[in-house]
């Protein structure tokens, strides 16, 4: 018995196959395991809601407070600065700084500027207005996966459905507890926003509305023990899309905090606020709350920060994803929720595992009833197939969803196709008289073509699945995909490997019959 380079290559498929695949298979702590998608183990679902008119909204503050940044930094002195009804109102104590003023504006993009002397009115275009929407179901498209990366789910599906809707599904999640944690971290805007206070209306708080408040272009905010009320500037001084970082540290009570780090722009304008405001309180406002007012002592340069409020290890841990991952240009809500139990996912898995082993057991009868020795040796390659399989999104982590399952279902069918094109061809050639090992090779070599050809379309098309699809398609994608692979090595190379071992008894047999059934025209 002779073992060729494809027999040896074959056994090395097989021992790789055992070796990843039986952790899996036998449920032990042991090994690479692969992850079940929600429809098997249970978990979240979640449809949520982009408020578009929100990031409009945040990003006319934004543009206010680069416009309090500039003219400060450009000496052009302000009479009023406020944002009303969806438009920024600016009016200049100097009419001769009209022109310094609107060469700056004019360099901005996607707003129309209306100057009358000394009063200037800056709206959104309507092209604008639509852009920011859309970037912000984009943005909180990404915003929302890495946070729940951070958060060390495995496989979360984070996906865009129509113009305005996330779809989010969370495999694993099981409890109460679980459900309104990940919920909470998805749903938290985390805008970081530094205010100034406004010190000479901070004793009218009390009293005072927020229509008062805004008549003065201030906004009154609660703290976050909702033990009082601060009068703010509405205009922010900055805001987190100048943030870079955020960690969890403690403080000298061995307190849970976060301290915040901000880029070169945001710490030069933190600065230089600071500097000129010694003595006066600045608040850090996280989602409208007031976390701390402490009063500026003296310039706060490198950029640096830190937010307290009596916080948990644990709510202070995902505090930081929320700010580390980027705050949600717009709020989401949930429109539809559903929590899948793992009951459900059992039923799946014990559906499609009968699939799985009807439809191998039927294929390994039929082969053997039809190709006889060749139909065993099919089936050896088959079995290797599914293990490789098994063993590779094991190795690779990846996620199996029951679509997925249904995919290494067809996968049976698929991969020993292309050891019934090689064994018919081999039949033939032997019903023309050919001998044994010379139909064996030129079986392989004439059916090589169509199968490699049939083999990659397929792929093609798994590839397309997987890059434009979402969660289960993926899932299905990626069995296919990995199935495809391993036929190619078990039904092609693993099989001729086999018949290359037994080579000189094939040669010298002339029952033709046992090895490869009735042929054609005996």
């Amino acid at each position: 018995m002779k073992i060729g380079y494809r027999a040896a290559l074959f056994g090395v498929a097989l021992l790789f196959g055992l070796f990843y695949s039986l952790p899996t298979l036998t449920q032990s702590e042991s090994g690479s395991k692969i992850t079940l998608g929600l429809d098997l183990q249970g978990g979240l679902h979640l449809l949520l809601g982009v408020e578009g008119d929100k990031a409009i909204e945040a990003n006319l503050a934004s543009l206010a407070s680069s416009i309090a940044f500039t003219t400060n930094r450009q000496d052009i002195l302000l009479e009023r600065l406020q944002v009303v009804d969806g438009r920024i109102e600016v009016l200049l104590l100097d009419s001769d700084d009209a022109d310094k003023f609107s060469a700056w504006l004019y360099e901005q993009k996607g707003i129309d500027v209306q100057i009358d002397a000394a009063q200037v009115t800056i709206t959104l275009t309507q092209a604008e207005k639509e852009r920011i929407a859309l970037q912000a179901v984009d943005q909180a498209v990404e915003t929302i996966r890495n946070r729940l990366d951070q958060f060390g789910l495995s496989e979360p599906t984070v996906a865009k459905q129509g113009n305005d809707k996330i779809l989010v599904e969370l495999p694993g999640i099981k409890t109460q507890e679980e459900e309104e944690r990940a919920r909470a971290l998805i749903a938290k805007t985390a805008h970081l926003q530094l205010m100034a206070v406004d010190e000479p209306r901070m004793m009218m708080a009390s009293s005072m509305s927020p229509a008062q408040a805004k008549q003065h272009g201030d906004t009154i905010l609660s703290s976050v023990d909702e033990s009082e009320r601060y009068v703010v500037k509405t205009i922010p001084i900055l805001d987190g899309s100048k943030l870079t970082d955020a960690q969890v540290a403690f403080d000298v009570n061995n307190q849970s905090v976060i301290n915040f780090t901000l880029n070169a722009q945001g710490a030069q304008i933190f600065g230089d606020f600071t500097e000129k405001n010694v003595g006066k309180r600045l608040a850090v406002v996280l989602d409208g709350v007031v976390y701390s007012a402490p009063v500026i002592r003296e310039r706060i340069g490198g950029g640096h920060g830190q937010i307290s409020g009596d916080f948990t290890v644990t709510q202070a841990n995902d505090l930081a994803i929320a700010l580390r991952s980027g705050a949600l240009l717009a709020p989401v809500y949930v429109m539809e929720k559903r929590l899948i139990g793992p009951s459900l996912g059992q039923d799946s898995i014990d559906a499609a595992m009968l699939a799985l082993v009807a439809g191998f057991a039927l294929v390994i009868l039929f082969m053997v009833w039809y190709y006889r020795i060749a139909g065993v040796i099919a089936n050896i390659a088959l079995l290797v197939n599914i293990l490789l399989i098994i063993a590779v999104m094991a190795l690779l982590g990846a996620t199996l969803t029951l679509p997925g399952m249904a995919g290494i279902v067809l996968t049976v069918g698929m991969a020993v196709d292309a050891n019934v094109i090689i064994s018919e061809r081999i039949r033939e050639l032997l019903s023309q008289g050919s001998s044994m090992k010379k139909a064996i090779e030129l079986g392989y070599a004439n059916a090589m073509r169509a199968i490699v050809d049939a083999n990659i379309t397929t792929l093609i098309a798994a590839v397309v699945l997987y890059v434009y699809g979402t969660g289960p398609i993926k899932g299905f994608a990626i069995t296919i995909s990995i199935g495809i692979l391993a036929s190619m090595l078990t039904a092609i190379v693993g099989t001729h490997g086999i018949y290359e071992m037994f080579m000189t008894k094939l040669s010298k047999t002339t029952n033709t019959k046992a090895w490869f059934g009735q042929s054609k025209g005996a």
